[in-house]
């Protein structure tokens, strides 16, 4: 067998078009090799500046390796092969070629300013029409190359000669816009035509100036203006570049969109079209001038991630009649978009779609939207047939109340005219699992959907209500299953460095990012625990899951000076009890107006932590080779554990605290560093498992760490009897009661099928699914054991009545999967191996081994 390796990925950029770094990393698959080959040496053949360059490197790494050509610049192209040899072998045939391109790296690159039109930048006044801008220009022939460089202060669809460019939506996304303003690289070469063009844009409020945040929320939070920021490029046979950039020559309208938000919806009048205002011919003699905008260019950066995209479309699966006499259609999956018509009807007429979540009555319910409108509007304009769907909203929902609607709304005329296009940043999905158990098979899938409808843009809380901000707890705990389900790298990196530039001088980590105004309780910014906590164990996580160690070296300062603070403020005794905490948010037992109020002590929540991220800080050190920083975080470490044990733990290994976020943290976090008190811990824990039902007894905090505290303290069966509990509340307590997301409350619906009177009842809440990263490691047994999966442990721990599981996971490496059934008291388990890593085989009943790239199968005794 040959050995062949796949084109090369360029950092951690799915589409490296516009790139932001100048020596960006490489990686490749090797995708065939003889059995017990490993790679001893590659080379990387650069076609760079008009030059073929090869650089050998001997070295058996293959994931995000040195780029070992000239830095990049400005709008540089180069296309990237891979050669691999082992120790004896010839060198490979040349993997394909991967083209990349460098977008606009120097601040001098720009000439564009924001464009957008004055009258509707007045604070005072309610009108917040949308604009269209647009220019008219001249193209010469030879036209070999077009790249349109673009963002907004708002939100932006572009358009040259009347074609939409790009798919991507909501751009340029969420930033901490006065440090880092997005920008994206469109190739629009097949657009642009010798003679008459003409470039445009559409232009929204986003979350720039749009309304944000809860109890009524705040207009204008980065600025007034709505402005788009262009910089087409036109590159000819003759090597010259000329350039069309947004100025005052540009020109501005009013837009159909009559009014478009985040959490209101959008409003659209198709009479007020103007077609063709974006193809040459058009006339725009009656337009308005632009205003031109202030934007510093070193504020505008490439993006680390794919943009938000429609990714699927889904059908109603039923047309349901409300005792109002109501049409609503029923999708069937709590789904995050917008829905797309396609209908004729009389001029001025207007069709509205209102969302919501669930249903109560035999209505939608709308209540745990709060102030969120959540309603879109459409007016006809007559034609014999129209086509709409919004474009600066998005929406969670499962359900859709259709009013105005022109004809019969049955099931077969829904099914061809209303279509819900589901939104989402399109990442890759790496995680899949499936077990013998269909619940469990549900609750994966609902994590999932959890997951894709809160990752628009930024890692959201909820997607539906008047919030839908970057809650830092909530990523924190699911940080290690969102790095399962889907490669996140580029964008929670990207991420990131919003977290780092919010930190406050002390260190405080806001409790969301980007950061708004807020009512007392979050402003000003206080420090948090778990929440804060972000900043140490979600860079961690992803050089764990990923292998990357720029991450660790871009977030080293903002997780040091997070873990410097908490020192402060716990003193000599090391014990941080003083301040306001979240603890161990929404504990099932905390009553609906009070969802900190847990059964674990807030205090002891937060001093597991210091211990948790002061050891995180010295790891990093230590990869990042700062040994006097390894040293005094690592010592500083030890000093909290020490005082946890004295303060909350029991000499016969019960905690203060006798509850199971307690123990969960305390056998988590090794801070019960003493073998008889760790076994005690356990038991106890199960015990509390078992008294309780077999029902959930923890929050936010301890959700994630509960089943491995369980597992890893030899209490496996326990483990199983807590995830396949059916009662409220439970994992799948949610599954019974037809959820397709995992909610923010165990029973956000109550067991009479009633919705949870709390204010925060969000039916698509990721945090509560952190529980899946457990079930790939421990039900399925597939998790790295080296970063980026470079070493992979199969560890699976069958139990619970189930007879079958799997995994795989798409590594940097190449696809990692197990898959085991048990029969006749036997586990049979098939394990493969990418090529470039190594696997350990650890199974009950059989003697560790290790494993090289391949699939290997084997067949072990189970005793009782």
């Amino acid at each position: 067998m040959s050995v062949t390796v796949e084109a090369p990925r360029i950092e951690h950029h799915r589409e490296p078009l516009g790139i932001g770094e100048r020596m960006p990393r490489l990686s490749w698959r090797v995708a065939s090799a003889p059995s017990g080959w490993r790679q001893a040496a590659y080379r990387v053949e650069l076609e760079q500046r008009g030059a073929a360059t090869s650089f050998e490197v001997q070295s058996p790494d293959q994931v995000l390796v040195a780029w070992p050509g000239e830095p990049l610049q400005s709008r540089e192209r180069v296309t990237v092969r891979i050669a691999v040899r082992g120790a004896d072998d010839a060198w490979s045939e040349a993997s394909a070629p991967t083209s990349l391109e460098a977008g606009l790296l120097e601040p001098g690159d720009w000439t564009a300013r924001p464009v957008g039109a004055t009258r509707n930048e007045n604070p005072n006044t309610d009108d917040r029409r949308p604009s269209l801008v647009r220019r008219g220009f001249e193209a010469r022939e030879g036209v070999v190359r077009a790249r349109l460089y673009a963002t907004a202060h708002g939100v932006y669809e572009a358009e040259l000669n009347g074609e939409r460019v790009g798919d991507d939506t909501l751009s340029p996304g969420w930033t901490v816009y006065g440090t880092r303003l997005r920008y994206y690289t469109y190739d629009v070469t097949a657009l642009v035509r010798p003679g008459h063009n003409a470039i445009g844009a559409w232009l929204g409020d986003g979350w720039y100036r749009g309304r944000l945040g809860w109890r009524g929320g705040f207009r204008n939070v980065y600025g007034y203006d709505q402005s788009f920021l262009g910089q087409l490029e036109l590159t000819y046979a003759d090597g010259t570049r000329e350039v069309i950039a947004t100025d005052h020559s540009w020109r501005s309208a009013p837009s159909p969109i009559l009014q478009s938000g985040i959490y209101d919806g959008e409003d659209y009048d198709a009479r007020e079209e103007q077609p063709g205002w974006s193809a040459p011919a058009f006339d725009d003699s009656a337009w308005e001038g632009v205003q031109e905008r202030h934007r510093d260019p070193a504020t505008l950066v490439a993006p680390t991630a794919p943009p938000v995209r429609a990714t699927e479309e889904l059908r109603p699966v039923e047309v349901l009649t409300g005792p109002s006499g109501s049409r609503i259609l029923d999708f069937g999956q709590n789904l995050v978009g917008r829905v797309r018509i396609r209908v004729s009807g009389p001029a001025g007429a207007t069709v509205t779609l209102r969302t919501a979540e669930v249903m109560q009555d035999g209505e939608i319910y709308t209540r745990p939207l709060r102030a969120a409108r959540a309603a879109d509007s459409y007016t006809f304009a007559g034609r014999d047939a129209e086509e709409w769907e919004p474009r600066f909203t998005f929406h969670g929902f499962r359900y859709v109340e259709v009013g105005g609607w022109p004809g019969d709304l049955d099931a077969d005329a829904a099914a061809g005219a209303l279509v819900a296009r589901v939104y989402h940043t399109d990442l890759e999905r790496t995680g899949w699992f499936e077990s013998s158990d269909p619940a469990l098979n549900r609750l994966h899938e609902n994590v999932v959907w959890g997951m894709r409808g809160n990752f628009v843009d930024i890692p959201t809380d909820c997607p539906q209500r008047d919030e839908r901000i970057g809650w830092t707890g909530d990523i924190q705990v699911f940080g290690p299953t969102a790095s399962t389900l889907f490669d996140v790298s580029g964008m929670l990196s990207g991420w990131l460095r919003d977290v780092a530039i919010e930190q406050l001088p002390d260190g405080t980590v806001p409790w969301y990012v980007p950061v708004i105004p807020a009512v007392d309780k979050w402003t000003p910014m206080r420090p948090g625990a778990a929440w804060g906590d972000v900043a140490t164990l979600l860079p961690w996580t992803l050089y764990e899951r990923f292998g990357d160690v720029a991450v660790l070296e871009a977030q080293f300062d903002s997780a040091r000076r997070w873990v410097d603070l908490l020192e402060r403020l716990a003193g000599p005794s090391r014990l941080w009890d003083t301040g306001f905490q979240l603890g161990d948010w929404l504990d099932p037992a905390a009553p609906p107006h009070d969802p900190a109020d847990a059964r674990t002590d807030r205090y002891l929540v937060a001093t597991a932590y210091f211990a948790k991220s002061a050891r995180t800080v010295a790891r990093m050190a230590d990869v990042l080779g700062l040994a006097e920083e390894r040293t005094h975080y690592d010592a500083l470490a030890g000093e909290v554990v020490a005082a946890f044990a004295e303060a909350y733990v029991n000499d016969d290994g019960t905690m203060t605290s006798d509850a199971q976020t307690a123990y969960a943290l305390g056998l988590r976090f090794d801070l019960i560093t003493d073998p008889g008190r760790r076994d005690a811990a356990a038991a106890r824990l199960a015990q509390l498992v078992h008294e309780a039902g077999n029902r959930i007894s923890t929050g936010f905090v301890g959700t994630p760490l509960v089943s491995d505290a369980l597992s890893s303290g030899g209490q496996v069966e326990t483990a199983y009897d807590l995830i396949l509990e059916r009662e409220c509340p439970s994992w799948l307590y949610q599954v019974e009661q037809g959820a397709t997301t995992v909610w923010e409350r165990w029973d956000s619906l109550l067991p009479d099928g009633t919705v949870n009177p709390g204010q925060m009842t969000s039916f698509n809440h990721y945090a509560l699914g952190a529980v899946a990263d457990w079930m790939h490691r421990v039900i399925a047994g597939l998790a790295p054991d080296a970063p980026g999966y470079r070493r992979i442990r199969f560890a699976p721990r069958p139990g619970g009545g189930l007879t079958s599981a799997s995994a795989r996971q798409l590594t940097a490496y190449g696809e990692a999967a197990i898959a085991w059934r048990m029969a006749d008291g036997r586990l049979h388990v098939e394990a493969t191996v990418p090529i470039g890593a190594e696997a350990v085989l650890d199974l009950a009943g059989a003697r560790e081994e290790t494993l090289p790239p391949g699939t290997h199968t084997r067949d072990v005794a189970q005793t009782a």
